[in-house]
């Protein structure tokens, strides 16, 4: 009976919600369109992502396209994959609980700590107005800001640098969200975070971390934690850890 509630839910949803997406991906040859569709079902509205912009965004965005070749078929799968220079891309729920978390507006400006593939960054920008996204890697950074150009996405905007430093020139920032884990919160991240913002982060040693969203009330951040995760290390230029 849950089942048939959630598929219900799921494409009542899909009929009632804007399908046009912010980039200019064409879906007309996609091969993967029904597997997206599926993907979306079953891994994030199943588990109770009910979020409307969320769950078109995810739609929208043909993640096989952010991981390497010899991975495409399994773009969809309920795991995280490897997408070079040891880092990976995160599982398809976790990008859509985080997202979600975050409570996002047509209006907002959003910091994203972590580039990666550039997946996360594109979902973002199909709900927000401007996404904002640093990647230590170089390699990484220029792959990802080669693809967003690509696809049109005109309301990203990348840089290659030091995540835990921010982008205090372009703050503050409505919502910041970070893919990659420090062992505690970047006092730069805090400043940048708008009063009344939300910040999605994952804390703790470099094995296992707890995901941890904070609400900034009064200048404080207010704590709540949401779920054990694992997430690659945040790094300095020099490759030690934060």
């Amino acid at each position: 009976m849950i089942h048939k509630i959630l598929k219900t839910t799921f494409l009542i949803l899909v009929l009632i919600i804007n399908i046009s997406s912010k980039g200019e991906y064409s879906k007309q040859n996609d091969k993967y369109q029904k597997v997206r569709q599926r993907m979306v079902r079953e891994q994030i509205v199943a588990r109770g992502i009910t979020n409307q912009k969320v769950i078109q965004a995810m739609i929208n965005v043909p993640r096989h396209l952010f991981v390497p070749e010899a991975y495409e078929r399994m773009a969809y799968e309920d795991r995280p994959l490897p997408i070079g220079e040891g880092q990976t891309i995160s599982q398809p729920y976790i990008v859509a609980l985080m997202t979600d978390l975050l409570e996002l507006e047509s209006n907002m400006k959003v910091l994203e700590i972590g580039t990666g593939s550039g997946y996360q960054a594109a979902v973002l920008a199909e709900i927000v107005k401007e996404v904002y996204t640093i990647e230590i890697v170089g390699v990484l950074g220029q792959i990802a800001t080669d693809l967003l150009f690509d696809l049109g996405y005109k309301n990203i905007y990348t840089k290659i640098g030091d995540g835990y430093k921010g982008w205090p020139e372009k703050s503050p920032f409505d919502a910041i969200i970070v893919t990659c884990a420090p062992t505690d919160i970047p006092k730069p991240l805090e400043k940048q975070l708008k009063e009344g913002g939300k910040m999605i982060i994952p804390l703790g040693g470099s094995i296992v971390q707890e995901l941890i969203l904070f609400e900034k009330k009064d200048g404080q951040l207010i704590k709540k934690s949401v779920a054990p995760v694992r997430f690659v290390p945040m790094v300095r230029q020099d490759g030690k850890r934060y």
